[in-house]
């Protein structure tokens, strides 16, 4: 038999490049061909009333001429002379694009009556030039007269040539704008029809890539509840999330493994003699406790280091530092007892904190940090910040869409160290921080809009307020609804 090959991997990054890529591809396409649909729309509409200007500019040109014939046999000065020359060589060089050839369209026809005609003006112009340089002045005024009648002709002409070619170019437009408006419409449609189309496709395209993901968080929510029973999970994929999925999997059935030797021990030792076996029970048991405790964490952090080790090596850099953060937050917060900390690892937890909350709500949280540096070696108590930040983000801007915002700042003021946690949300009442800061608000008060921030905080405030033996070591301001809650925690120094 042939040995089968698997698949090679492909990473979460080529993944998502691809649904970008080819969603982009798509309104590329759709937006090129609507570019070259309203150029030559615009082209057409450009080219309906290039006759009249045509036109325009025979007038005006014949007019210098006329202009600058008068002007030299009124003055024979030099100028005269060469503005004639100047604006003759204009006009010739605009009746030279006139029609020449004889055909059965009236327009083409004036316009070979024109060009004759102008032909026959600039003629008739050089003889009255030539004869006022001669000092004849019989024919240049003779000449000058029937230049003069043939400019009045020519002019008849070309208003009646350009009022005829208005009248054809006036319907030609009104075709054209109305061809462009419907063209109008359906680049909307298109344009609506290609965003929808880009949007489903991404839905459904990521939709599948989180599938297992939402799968693995269910089952290792499962697993911390400590609910070991739970069927592996379906591995679909070569990616990352296939190789956690295949590690998580056999994580639980090592640990299920080991539950059942431990059974299978407690059993035997229970046969061997009843006292001893009670004794070894209770042990055991509670062995079993502190394995579970322990195992989880360990192989968690181990499981992610890997799958960090992974992206790595695959160059996902986002997921690499996702889980780098997601690792860093969870070993942060199974450390043994109610320890006390320096203050910068409370202020690296909340980046860890907000990081993973932005990857989950794509980035609506916006976090500014405003640091002093030589104060954040100040001793306090462990997951103090967390669970204020969270307060404000649940409670606080959750519902925003995108405008949330939580300021982060640590001052010094005479002999205390300031944590400020600010967010933009809704705001709280004065009896609503009154409740929260003598702790008369329920955990299972229904919180009002304006008072959604207390939930949470009873432990927080009285934690602080042991540490520093101080009531005032805790503060909320909220100018009212829709209009922020700030919280300071104030330090001693020493």
């Amino acid at each position: 038999m042939r040995e089968k090959h698997s698949r090679p991997p492909i990473s979460l990054q080529v993944k998502l490049s691809s649904i970008f890529i080819m969603a982009s591809v798509l309104i590329f396409i759709v937006n090129i061909m609507l570019v070259i649909g309203i150029n030559r729309m615009t082209g057409e509409m450009d080219s309906v009333y290039r006759d009249n200007i045509k036109l325009n500019e025979l007038a005006m040109s014949i007019g210098e001429v006329q202009s600058s014939m008068t002007d030299y046999l009124n003055t024979k000065t030099t100028d005269s002379l060469e503005k004639y020359y100047k604006s003759e060589q204009d006009y010739n060089k605009l009746i030279s694009e006139l029609n020449n050839d004889v055909s059965g369209d009236s327009y083409d026809l004036m316009e070979k009556n024109i060009r004759n005609m102008s032909e026959e003006y600039l003629q008739t112009t050089g003889y009255a030039i030539e004869a006022k340089r001669g000092r004849n002045v019989e024919k240049y005024s003779s000449e000058y007269d029937k230049a003069s009648r043939l400019y009045n002709y020519i002019n008849t002409y070309i208003n009646s040539l350009n009022k005829e070619r208005f009248k054809s170019n006036s319907t030609n437009f009104k075709d054209l704008l109305t061809a462009f408006r419907f063209f109008e419409t359906v680049t909307l449609i298109v344009m609506f029809g290609a965003a929808l189309g880009s949007t489903l496709f991404v839905i459904g395209f990521t939709s599948s890539l989180m599938d297992p993901v939402r799968k693995l968080a269910k089952s290792a929510d499962e697993v911390a509840k400590g609910n070991f029973e739970i069927e592996t999970i379906p591995i679909t994929s070569n990616d990352e999330i296939g190789v956690v999925t295949k590690t998580f999997n056999n994580m639980v059935v090592s640990i299920r493994q080991y539950i059942e030797q431990i059974k299978e021990n407690m059993e035997y030792e229970r046969n061997m003699q009843e006292k001893e076996l009670r004794i070894e029970a209770n042990l055991k048991e509670a062995q079993l406790k502190y394995l579970q405790t322990q195992i989880n964490p360990h192989f968690l952090f181990n499981t992610l280091n890997a799958g960090a080790q992974l992206a790595m090596m695959e160059e996902a850099q986002r997921t690499y530092d996702y889980i780098q953060n997601t690792a860093e937050f969870f070993r942060y917060n199974v450390r043994e007892g109610n320890t006390t900390v320096k203050l910068r690892d409370e202020i690296n937890l909340i980046d860890h904190y907000i990081y993973i909350l932005n990857v989950r709500f794509s980035g609506d949280i916006k976090y500014e940090k405003d640091i002093d540096e030589s104060v954040i070696d100040v001793l306090m108590p462990s997951m103090i910040l967390q669970p204020v930040v969270e307060n404000s983000v649940n409670h606080g801007i959750k519902e925003m869409e995108g405008k949330g915002k939580i300021t982060l700042r640590v001052y010094s003021k005479d002999d205390f160290v300031c944590i400020s946690v600010k967010d933009n949300g809704i705001g709280m009442s004065v009896e609503m921080i009154d409740k929260v800061l003598s702790g008369k608000l329920r955990e299972d008060e229904k919180p009002s809009p304006v008072g959604a921030h207390g939930i949470g905080m009873n432990n927080v405030i009285n934690r602080i307020r042991l540490f520093t033996d101080s009531e005032d070591s805790v503060s909320i301001i909220s100018e009212g609804e829709n209009k922020g809650t700030e919280v300071i925690i104030k330090l001693s120094k020493e």
